[in-house]
């Protein structure tokens, strides 16, 4: 872990003294390669969830747990061929820094930015918040700090990074972060293997004890399994902390690449996702183990019983990278959304983003960390409805709209404020319990449903608005 610390302060020292100006610090100077942005995009894909919750998942729900994940090629082709390109050329073409800049010069609507950014922020706090709280059980459980020291050191080391080199040195860390992640997880899916007697022991252990584990859609309703894919796999394509970095990349033409290595790069990262789910629940179906008294302890539970020491600390290592490589991006988005967004769509444009921008970082990180403190029901709460938030808002306006020239800037904003409401205001009301959502039916996926309706809708009945596209604007749509 030390180690790892001096590798990311390393890679912050070398950023720092590269970035210059807003682009630098918000786009990483426009200037990385394909290999970079595929590791980068990946290691912020997958946060901690993937090494602690991901395996917990899979232990306590079955194959129907992996329907989480087994979107991940498909959303990864359609995010190269709907988003990546156009969000490229639309950076090179005007300038553009952040998401909502894309939404607000696709409809050329100041208010279709600021709603989009808005959406962003709240997001970003709730995702900020059970991260941070992470990143601190992470750091308490390695050099002994207590919860609350351990968020603020955590959080200290990412918001040192951040605020001095910016996107870039993010960039380079999630690089490092991505190797790291990598490596553990396919080395702990060895021992996984080895543990079980291969996936043939392991399934005839399962599947004597319990064999609705294996089913095809494991202990869920098929109802369920099926909206776990279409938010994570249409959802994804709203998430702003990966979509952000397509404005980095350096050559667009050599994009046709971008599924593939990020593809491969996650296929070997969530090994440990499915490989110690399925080992644990096999040792236990086997009697080697006690049940688990929570499914989030199957991970340190076989890293302790299983693997040597040595693998065990580079797994708490790569842990503690998933997590600050999220964060990381995260506070880069939102800092842009302060400094850049929301000053846009007041009409009130700030004169030094960059200084802004590092401002911006520290307070923004000192907030989610006080949130995190709260109660760690709240920080759950809040947690769940991030992704649903970002696909509601941001999947109909930007992914849909970017392809479709009939979308229109009332659909956008109806959009956003339809997925904005529903979002927040489903997730509240199952939380107080004032709602009950049928079995398999998750908020996320009926946000995101209302959302695409609604824009679809809107669009077609005001679709004499439809024309209304800046010429370079609708050259990149139907590039």
């Amino acid at each position: 872990m030390l180690l790892y610390g001096a590798a990311v302060g390393a890679i912050a020292v070398w950023a720092s003294r590269r970035t210059r100006t807003v682009k630098d610090f918000f786009v990483a100077g426009e200037g990385i390669g394909l290999w970079t942005l595929g590791l980068a995009a990946m290691s912020a894909t997958l946060s901690g969830f993937a090494f602690i919750g991901g395996p917990g998942l899979v232990y306590a729900l079955g194959l129907g747990a992996v329907f989480i994940i087994l979107p991940a090629s498909l959303t990864n082709t359609m995010g190269a061929w709907v988003l990546a390109k156009r969000m490229r050329l639309l950076g090179e073409s005007r300038g553009l820094m952040t998401v909502p800049d894309a939404i607000g010069a696709r409809y050329r609507s100041r208010t279709a930015q600021g709603l989009a950014g808005i959406a962003i922020l709240i997001a970003i706090v709730g995702y900020m918040a059970t991260n941070v709280l992470a990143l601190g059980l992470v750091v308490d459980a390695v050099f002994g700090t207590g919860r609350t020291t351990g968020i603020w050191i955590g959080l200290g080391v990412v918001v040192a990074y951040s605020a001095a080199g910016g996107m870039l040195a993010g960039v380079y860390t999630d690089l490092f972060q991505g190797a790291v992640m990598a490596l553990a997880s396919s080395l702990v899916f060895g021992y996984a293997l080895r543990a079980g007697g291969g996936l043939g022991g392991m399934s005839r252990t399962i599947l004597a004890a319990d064999p609705g584990f294996l089913e095809p859609w494991g202990k869920v309703p098929p109802l369920a399994a099926l909206s776990f894919f279409f938010v994570f796999g249409l959802g994804a394509l709203g998430q702003p902390h990966v979509i952000h970095k397509f404005y980095m990349l350096r050559d667009p033409l050599r994009l046709k690449w971008y599924p593939a290595i990020m593809t491969g790069a996650m296929t070997l990262t969530l090994l440990l996702y499915f490989g110690v789910g399925i080992a644990m629940k096999a040792r236990v179906a086997g009697g080697a183990l006690a049940p688990l008294v929570r499914p989030d302890d199957a991970t340190p539970q076989f890293l302790l019983s299983s693997t040597p020491m040595l693998l065990a600390g580079l797994v708490f290592a790569g842990v503690a990278a998933a997590i600050m490589s999220t964060v990381n991006s995260f506070i880069n988005v939102a800092a842009a959304v302060v400094t850049h967004d929301l000053p846009i769509a007041l009409g009130r444009e700030l004169r030094d983003e960059l200084r802004w921008g590092r401002v911006s970082t520290v307070i923004i990180s000192v907030l989610s960390a006080l949130v995190a403190q709260l109660s760690g029901t709240l920080v759950a709460f809040l947690g769940i409805f991030g992704w649903g938030l970002f696909a509601s808002t941001l999947v109909p306006a930007l992914a849909v709209g970017l392809n479709w020239p009939g979308a229109t800037r009332a659909g956008a904003i109806a959009s956003i404020t339809t997925g904005l409401v529903t979002t927040l205001g489903f997730e509240t009301a199952a939380y107080f319990k004032l709602l009950t959502i049928p079995a398999g039916v998750t908020v996320s996926g009926l946000s995101l449903l209302l959302s695409l309706l609604v824009f679809l809708v809107v669009s077609l009945l005001t679709r004499t608005q439809a024309d209304d596209i800046d010429p370079d604007i609708r050259l990149v749509m139907e590039t």
